[in-house]
């Protein structure tokens, strides 16, 4: 049975991580922090070899796989794939986590709670479509590559995703884990399950702060 190895890796920090705002599917870039994350990323990763770097089409993750993509022997160009998007939070993006608190208390239990149904108005994606859209993109694409290794570059709430999906943890179960900016993560596909391999690694980023997604 062929299995195929994935390193997925959170986009670099941006200027709306550090003020805790929603970020959902808007695109917004990488800030200096994070292009140096991305940079330090890609020389981690420049011994590695990929038969594809796909990403998230959004700049913060894009940029993130071009810091990889240079480093690669030869220089190669990231795939993109929408469907590596961060989950869609509707009226939420562009809300820092206090004013969602504020303006729409019923929504924001919801939301904190994990609803697994819960979809914010305006276009955003419940944690139930979430999972299926990431789960099923994840799993297109190693069945692609199956027997290799490819890099997928996206954001915290796929990374999310992904380890519960590898863990065998409920929607609902609170966080315990770790999602951090420009962290490596490593995980095995086979048509039957994920497994986890590695979670977390940022000893790359050279003893600069590496933010937990809280929302991404």
């Amino acid at each position: 049975m062929e299995l195929t190895r994935l390193v997925v890796l959170r986009h670099g920090e941006t200027a709306w991580n550090v003020d805790t705002r929603i970020q959902g599917q808007l695109d917004i870039g990488l800030n200096a922090t994070g292009l140096r994350q991305a940079d330090q990323l890609g020389r981690a990763l420049a011994g590695e070899s990929f038969d594809a770097i796909y990403a998230s089409d959004l700049a913060r993750a894009w940029a993130t796989a071009e810091g990889v993509a240079r480093r690669q022997d030869p220089p190669r160009r990231p795939l993109p794939e929408p469907r590596l998007r961060e989950r869609a939070f509707g009226r939420f993006e562009g809300l820092t986590f206090a004013e969602i608190e504020l303006r729409m208390p019923a929504e924001a239990r919801l939301w904190r709670t994990r609803d697994p149904s819960f979809a914010p108005e305006g276009g955003g994606e419940s944690l139930l479509d979430f999972r299926q859209r990431v789960v099923g993109v994840v799993s297109e694409l190693a069945a692609r590559h199956a027997g290799g290794q490819i890099a997928l570059v996206a954001h915290g709430g796929v990374m999310d995703i992904l380890y519960r999906a590898a863990t065998g943890q409920e929607l609902q179960s609170p966080r315990t884990w770790y999602l951090g900016n420009a962290a490596i993560n490593r995980l095995l596909w086979t048509p039957q399950a994920l497994t986890l391999v590695g979670w977390g690694d940022t000893a790359h980023l050279m003893d600069e702060p590496s933010l937990d997604e809280r929302v991404d």
